[in-house]
């Protein structure tokens, strides 16, 4: 277990910068005890340790802001059992203490792990490069059972649920020696006496006691984990889902009639109710029930509903984000908040994360901390942060330059700024079927120009993912001009064919596995762009080149390659030289 070190809350916080979000901690005065510097950062663990990122890396430091392990890592995943594993980039993996100290000799190239529990971890490796297969690790990082499961749960008093490879199921214990094999493909962890399972992957699921004997049937589509008793269950057949509570005797507490149901801790669940029966992916909207009688504390008023942490839990409704107590009602000790997202109590503060934003607040409701909106540029000339939400559905943080001269120059850069963040007339009310977010960073800035990049995700409710999208604007923030790509070079070159030939020789030579070479057709009049000191970038949008995990594929091209085609006496070239 880890040691509990923390002295002193510390609470994550971020700031705008010119250089981009850097994060940092203050304490309960709204103080900074740690500067904001890092690209990224962590929560502190209860061991008093927290990971943040620099330059791409991640490190560990401690409550002072001192380093424990250096940024060296591409990543490091939370302690456990008072270990943490770490991706040596390339190399693999490790396991490390508390002290940064490398438990292991060699790397690992697995391809999963969990966390630690009682000694075991379980990992995921790609066996003769034929098979995924899983086994664990014990807390000197040495492989204590070998991969060779289809499948492999934590550990719970000494014992584990594991897949064989013949198509059953096995009870093990800590060293994998196997006390006893069930004749069942899939089977879920050991969950309060009760495991639940299924006869192939296509069967129904039930449950089964620890011998293995049959204690509720296999009717289910769906069955979870048993906690304090109740198990959620899906008897659907079809998409429209019918959840339902159940007891330790298969009886219902909650009837399978519901679109989903989560345990929300001190007895208590979230019930869900489709807003629209006939496409559910639409969402829902909540009721509180008590998991002990299966009685409705409240009607089905919630749009969101967090687990309970003590006494209170997090909702939202309409566009209001409050706590609720055990009754399922308003706290009214605590403050109610503007916007959807979550709140939660950390030390003497009020931790809201809403409408994509953190702050702070005291118990009374007043604001201790809340992230700039203001971004300074040079002399009055700045950017202001705006927020564009008509619905629930909709919201949009977006740049406004103010602070130059010329005032309809000022109009119209900031009326562009809008239209390409979909700032638009939309319906205040009503179901939609999709969400949007927008929001904005500072690419560049050098001199006179500024480059934003605007970036924006839609999603069809139901889809497998959103669809993103990205812009990035020149603007001269002294003269309102917004450059476009041919702006770069002069009038009558050939640009659009040489910057085509770089980047399809590039494809050629670099034989990118996930680059489409057959979709490549060279670059647009106007193709999106950005800009830094020795760079031009070249991009292309999701599926342009390349699958969606991809993302927007990039191609670096220094200026020293186009130099004879570059207008050295424009406004874009002169606006940052």
């Amino acid at each position: 277990m880890e040691s509990e070190l923390i002295v002193n809350d510390l609470f994550p916080v971020s700031i705008k910068t010119l250089n981009g979000v850097k994060w940092g901690f203050i304490n309960n005065r709204g103080q900074f005890v740690i500067s904001p510097q890092y690209e990224d950062l962590s929560e502190f663990q209860p061991n008093g340790l927290a990971v943040v990122w620099l330059k791409d890396h991640s490190g560990i430091i401690d409550q002072s802001g001192r380093f424990v392990v250096p940024p060296i890592y591409s990543s490091i995943y939370p302690f456990s059992d008072g270990l943490a594993i770490v991706d040596e980039e390339d190399k693999g993996y490790r396991i490390i203490d508390e002290t940064g100290k490398i438990l292991t000799d060699k790397t690992y190239p697995f391809t999963y792990f969990g966390a630690f529990h009682e000694h075991r971890l379980v990992f995921q490796d790609f066996v003769n490069r034929k098979e995924f297969l899983y086994g664990y690790l014990d807390s000197n990082g040495e492989i204590v059972i070998p991969a060779q499961y289809n499948y492999a749960h934590d550990f719970h008093e000494g014992k584990a649920i594991v897949g064989l490879k013949d198509g059953t199921s096995a009870l093990i214990g800590l060293n994998g020696e196997r006390l006893r094999t069930y004749p069942f493909e899939r089977m879920g962890p050991l969950s309060e006496g009760l495991i639940s399972l299924r006869k192939t992957d296509q069967d129904k699921s039930g449950y089964v006691n620890e011998e293995g004997m049959v204690v509720i049937p296999p009717v289910y589509s769906s069955a979870m984990l048993f906690e304090n008793g109740r198990a959620i269950v899906n008897t659907s057949e079809n998409y429209k889902n019918q959840y339902g509570l159940i007891d330790q005797t298969g009886a219902f507490i909650i009837p399978p009639e519901y679109d989903d149901i989560n345990l929300l801790g001190e007895n208590r669940a979230s019930v869900a109710k489709a807003i629209d029966p006939d496409y559910p992916h639409a969402g829902s909207v909540f009721a509180i029930a008590e998991t002990t009688t299966g009685k409705f504390l409240t009607d089905f008023i919630y749009d969101r509903v967090s687990e309970y942490k003590g006494e209170y839990s997090s909702v939202t409704k309409d566009e209001k984000t409050f706590f609720i107590n055990r009754k399922g009602t308003r706290a009214q000790n605590l403050p109610i908040f503007d916007g959807t997202g979550t709140v939660r109590l950390k030390g003497d503060l009020i931790q809201a994360f809403v409408d994509e934003r953190f702050s702070y607040y005291d118990r009374k409701g007043d604001l201790v901390w809340t992230q700039n909106m203001i971004l300074p540029l040079t002399g009055p000339i700045h950017i202001r942060e705006e927020k564009y939400k008509p619905n629930k559905y909709y919201l949009v943080y977006y740049p406004q330059i103010q602070g130059m001269e010329n005032k309809l120059a000022q109009s119209k850069v900031n009326q562009h700024l809008r239209n390409k963040l979909g700032v638009k007339d939309l319906p205040k009310n009503g179901q939609s079927y999709y969400s949007y977010s927008g929001n904005y960073s500072v690419q560049f800035y050098q001199k006179q120009l500024l480059v934003l990049e605007l970036t924006g995700e839609e999603y069809p409710f139901g889809a497998a993912h959103g669809m993103p999208s990205k812009i990035n604007v020149h603007i001269n923030f002294i003269t309102g001009q917004i450059y476009r790509l041919k702006d770069l070079f002069t009038t009558g070159s050939n640009y659009k064919q040489v910057l085509s030939e770089i980047i399809g020789k590039r494809i050629q030579q670099h034989q990118d596995f996930y680059i489409n070479h057959d979709q490549y057709k060279g670059i647009k009049e106007n193709h999106p762009f950005f800009l830094t000191n020795d760079y031009l970038v070249i991009y292309f949008k999701p599926y342009e080149l390349a699958s969606y995990a991809v993302g927007f594929p990039k191609f670096w091209i220094p200026y020293y390659d186009i130099q004879n085609l570059i207008n050295e006496k424009g406004g874009l070239w002169q606006s940052f030289h």
